[in-house]
C-alpha cells in the first residue's frame, strides 16, 4: 500500500483538510498522514467547519507532529506552501503546493482554498495511481 503524506507547519488546516480529502476519495487504497513540523496541537475551527459543509468530520482528527508519524519512506510527500522543506522526511516524490493559508480568512474565502486543495488531491490520487 502506498504512503501519503500532507505537511504544513503547525498541522491545523491545510494539511488536514488535504488528508481528509484524500481519505474522501483515496477509497482505501493508500495510507495517508498529515503532520506538522511545530504542531499547533488543535484542528483549525473554520477547517472543521468547512469539511463539516462537505460532510466530512474532521473535529476527529489532531494535529501531529512529524515525529508522531511512521518514520518509513513515502511513495508521496506534500508539503502546502509554508515554506517548510521538512528535510528529515523520506519520500520518493516531493511536492510543494504553494497555496495560501486561510486560517484568518472569511469563509467565502476559506472555501475557495478548500475547493483549490481538494483539486489537487485529486490529481495527486490520479497520478499516484498511474504510477
Amino acid at each position: 500500500m502506498k504512503r501519503l503524506l500532507f505537511v504544513c507547519v503547525e498541522n491545523s488546516c491545510r494539511s488536514q483538510i488535504a488528508e481528509a480529502f484524500a481519505r474522501i476519495h483515496g477509497n482505501g487504497k493508500l495510507e495517508i498522514y498529515s503532520a506538522g513540523s511545530r504542531p499547533s496541537g488543535k484542528v483549525n475551527p473554520k477547517a472543521i467547519e468547512s469539511m463539516r459543509e462537505v460532510g466530512y468530520d474532521l473535529a476527529r482528527h489532531d494535529s501531529k507532529s512529524l515525529t508522531e508519524i511512521p518514520a518509513v519512506e513515502y511513495d508521496f510527500v506534500v508539503t502546502m506552501g509554508c515554506g517548510d522543506e521538512c528535510p528529515f522526511v523520506r519520500a520518493k516524490q516531493r511536492e510543494d503546493w504553494n497555496i495560501q493559508d486561510p486560517k484568518n480568512l472569511p469563509a467565502d474565502q476559506f472555501r475557495i482554498i478548500r475547493d483549490e486543495i481538494e483539486k489537487k488531491v485529486k490529481e495527486v490520487l490520479h497520478r499516484i495511481d498511474d504510477a
